[in-house]
This record gives C-alpha cells, sequence and structure tokens, in this order.
C-alpha cells in the first residue's frame, strides 16, 4: 500500500524522538567545563554524566520488544516520550552532580523505549516496498545528531546557560506527545512468555560493561580497568549468547540472525555505525587541537557532512531501486573509506573549501550506506519475527554509535605510537579500513537480496519512479 500522511507523519514523530535521543548522548561533552563549574566539580566529572546516559540506554533497549508486547505499542511509546521530557526538564533543574546523573538515568531509560519502540510502530505497518522510504524518514536524525551537537553545543555554551542543552527537549517531547496520542493507534497488549530474568542480567552487565570500558578508553585510553570491563564484556557476552540459543523465550533472539539479510545489517551495518560516529568526534579534534579552530568554526565545518546527507536523501530511494542492495552498500561503504582517507591530508594550510567538499562527499556516503543497511535489515524478516528483529538491530545500531567515539580514540592513540605528529593520519585510516570491512559483508550478499523492498519494475531491470 502507498504510504499515506499519517504514516509519514509517524514515521517522522519517530525521527524526531530518535533526533533527541542521539543529541542527547552527544552534546553533553562541549559543556563540561560550563558544567562542572556550575555544579562545583571538576569538568572530568561530568563523563559520568555522558557514561550513565548511554550506559542505561545499551542496557535497557533489549527490553523493548518484550515490553511492548505485554503494555502494547502505543502505552510504552507514551509514556517514555513523557518520561524523557520530565527527565530533560529534571536535568535542567538539578543542583548537583548526584542529581543529574540520576536524572540521566533516567532519560536514557526512556530513550531505550522511545526510539525502538516507535521503529516497530511504523515497520508493523510498512508495505515491504515502502520500507525503503520509510527507513530514509526514521534514519536521517542519526545522521544528523552527532554533527550538529558541537556546533549546538558550542552556541549554548557561548552564548547560554548549559541547561539549555536539556530545556529544548521540553517543548519538543510536549509538541511529540501530543503527536504520538493522536498518531499512534491503541493496540492490546498480549500475554507474552515470562522474561527472561538471566538474559536481562546477562545481556544487560555485557552490554553495559561494554558501554562503560567504551567511555573509558575515549577519556582515558587503554588501563587495566579498561581491560577488566572488557573480559567482563567478552565472559558476559559468550555466556549470554549460549543462553539466548538455548531458551525457549530468550530476551534477544538470535535465531533472526538465520536471515542472511538481517545478519548483514547487523554486523556491517555496526561496522558502517563505528566509522561514522567516529568522524564526527574525530575532525572537530584535528580542527581544534592542531588548527587551532574556534568551537564555532569546526562545528560550522562539520556541519557540511549533515549538507552531504541531505543532498542525497531525494535519491537513496532510486539509488536503491536502481542499483539493488548489495552494489548500494558496497559503494557506500568503499565511498566513506575514501572520504575519511582524504581527512588523512588535511593540514592547517588546505582551502577551506577543499576540506568542506570532503566532508559533504562523506556525508552522501554517508546517508547512502546507513539507508541501505537500516532498510535491508527488515526486507526479509518474515511478520512473526519483526518485534525480535527490531529489539535486536535496535541493541546493534545503539552500541556500535556508542563505540565509535572510543574507536576514534583508540586510533588516535595508537597513531600517536606509531606516527607521532601524524598521528590524526593513521587514525583516519584505521577508520577507513573498518569501513572496507563493512563493504566486505555487502560483497557477500546475493545479488538478489533485499530484493522484496525494491520496485517491481526495478527489480525486473527497468526503475520505477519513485518519490523520495
Amino acid at each position: 500500500m502507498a504510504i499515506d500522511s499519517r504514516h509519514r507523519a509517524t514515521a517522522l514523530l519517530v525521527a524526531a524522538c530518535f533526533f533527541m535521543e542521539i543529541l542527547d548522548g552527544t552534546i553533553v561533552s562541549t559543556a563540561a567545563p560550563q558544567m562542572g563549574g556550575a555544579l562545583r566539580v571538576a569538568p572530568t566529572a561530568i563523563g559520568l554524566v555522558i557514561t550513565a546516559y548511554l550506559v542505561t540506554l545499551a542496557v535497557l533497549i533489549p527490553l523493548s520488544g518484550w515490553l511492548t508486547a505485554r503494555f502494547g505499542a502505543r502505552r510504552v511509546f507514551l509514556t517514555a516520550i513523557a518520561l524523557f521530557t520530565l527527565a530533560s526538564l529534571a536535568c535542567a533543574l538539578t543542583r548537583d552532580l548526584g542529581q543529574l546523573v540520576a536524572m540521566r538515568i533516567a532519560q536514557g531509560a526512556a530513550g531505550a523505549m522511545m526510539v525502538p519502540v516507535g521503529r516497530l510502530v511504523v515497520l508493523s505497518n510498512t508495505a515491504k516496498p515502502d520500507i525503503p522510504r520509510v527507513m530514509s524518514y526514521v534514519v536521517w536524525p542519526g545522521l544528523l545528531a552527532p554533527v550538529v551537537a558541537p556546533l549546538l553545543g558550542g552556541l549554548i555554551t557561548t552564548y547560554a546557560d548549559w541547561r539549555w542543552m536539556f530545556l529544548v527537549n521540553v517543548p519538543l517531547g510536549v509538541v511529540a506527545y501530543a503527536v504520538a496520542w493522536r498518531l499512534i493507534d491503541a493496540g492490546a497488549g498480549s500475554r507474552p512468555p515470562r522474561l527472561d530474568w538471566l538474559g536481562v542480567a546477562l545481556v544487560g552487565g555485557s552490554l553495559g560493561s561494554l558501554t562503560y570500558a567504551a567511555h573509558l578508553v575515549s577519556e582515558s585510553g587503554p588501563t587495566p580497568t579498561v581491560v577488566v570491563f572488557l573480559v567482563v564484556t567478552v565472559v558476559a557476552g559468550g555466556v549470554a549468547g549460549w543462553h539466548l540459543l538455548r531458551t525457549p523465550a530468550p530476551l534477544v533472539n538470535l535465531r533472526t540472525l538465520r536471515v542472511a539479510t538481517f545478519r548483514t545489517s547487523v554486523t556491517g551495518g555496526s561496522l558502517f555505525w563505528i566509522t561514522c560516529g567516529a568522524l564526527p568526534f574525530l575532525l572537530p579534534l584535528l580542527f581544534q587541537d592542531v588548527f587551532g579552530w574556534s568551537p564555532v568554526k569546526s562545528g560550522a565545518v562539520v556541519l557540511f557532512v549533515f549538507v552531504g546527507n541531505l543532498a542525497i536523501k531525494p535519491a537513496t530511494t532510486f539509488l536503491l531501486n536502481r542499483l539493488g542492495f548489495r552494489r548500494l552498500l558496497t559503494g557506500s561503504a568503499i565511498a566513506l573509506a575514501a572520504t575519511v582517507v582524504a581527512c588523512a591530508w588535511f593540514t592547517a594550510d588546505t582551502p577551506l573549501v577543499v576540506i568542506a567538499a570532503v566532508a559533504l562527499l562523506s556525508g552522501v556516503a554517508r546517508s547512502v550506506g546507513l539507508t541501505g543497511y537500516s532498510t535491508i535489515a527488515f526486507s526479509d524478516t518474515p511478520p512473526d519475527d519483526l518485534r525480535d528483529a527490531n529489539a535486536l538491530s535496535a541493541t546493534a545500531q545503539q552500541t556500535a554509535a556508542g563505540l565509535g567515539v572510543a574507536v576514534a580514540a583508540v586510533a588516535l592513540q595508537l597513531g600517536h605510537l606509531v606516527a607521532g605528529p601524524a598521528a590524526y593520519a593513521v587514525a583516519f585510516v584505521v577508520l577507513a579500513a573498518i569501513a572496507l570491512l563493512a563493504g566486505v559483508t555487502a560483497v557477500r550478499l546475493h545479488p538478489t537480496a533485499g530484493d522484496a523492498v525494491r520496485r517491481p519494475a526495478a527489480v525486473g531491470g527497468q526503475v520505477a519512479e519513485t518519490q523520495p
């Protein structure tokens, strides 16, 4: 069936919620000195504010599928929006670090339910050929938020109070709640199997430990403490995998990975997300620490990544129908790797227009690739497995996005060890290699993989006209 105005509005609503969630995970770091002074703590202590949010997201996202089955998508989605909005207001009103961390945990819990459940609502009412267009609406905030965060955070820090980073969510949340109340149909919950509490402990422990280790790496590099958390991650993750494959009603259904296209989305898509998440972190560091640019100038140039996202967005459905998933994903991985390698050649004397052009082309590759990976995830997934696949996909995506900064930090430290002044060049090459690994997973796809969501005329060899 065609995408009507109500369906499109629902997809854009979920996109707006996605934007708020990711922005809140990335914007705080720009205001650490100001927040530390206001709360009478060292700026480094503000890292706990970021970590509490990201760890809570990672730990609780796997619960979204079970909660939706138990209480219904409308009830869970509306509750999540309300809690996120109230927690944002509470963050702005806090007077000490302990209160702020507690409210950030509440924000993370709401975010863990808000986007996965909203995406499930959109997908469950979407015909296969319409999935590419719907996912293009939902994906763009994930591309926008990490790029906008440095500039927006710099502007708020420079010209306003840090509390506005949280207060801007309040009117957005109120509008989102009102729109969701009208758009999301009531659906009765069901009687799902008993909650897999052992799975909750194992999966949550593994993801939480990995996210915390990633944060420690991004703050201070590899340390013995990081090694301990990585060991916990591996052990808990291994036991979790063994448990989830053997229990009849697992928290996260790993059996959904038997579908080749979904498996490629989880594995290759995660690698692609890591590179995409690392670049908006590494470029501002290069511009500010090496080139001596101001935060506002740095953020404005990085914003050209988003310009590329927007520029290609009307053509993504056409490209998908014209090229198919294997060629589209392989090409986007190669293009992303090429633009990241180009960043390795930047110097303080590189013309600004060249840097902006590379950032723009990188945004084009990001937009095409992430839309493709998000779309192919559900192209061949049976309807009965959609809820489980959505929960696993959201978990993998959030984890990969959270790892981007840590991977960039490790790559930069590796660069300092092996290349000294050329540390950033080494870091960019490492990130490009990760993007190419994502391309390897795409090459392994069958040429007709994902054709269920392509327009019939495109599959038959003639490209159908599609509205972007």
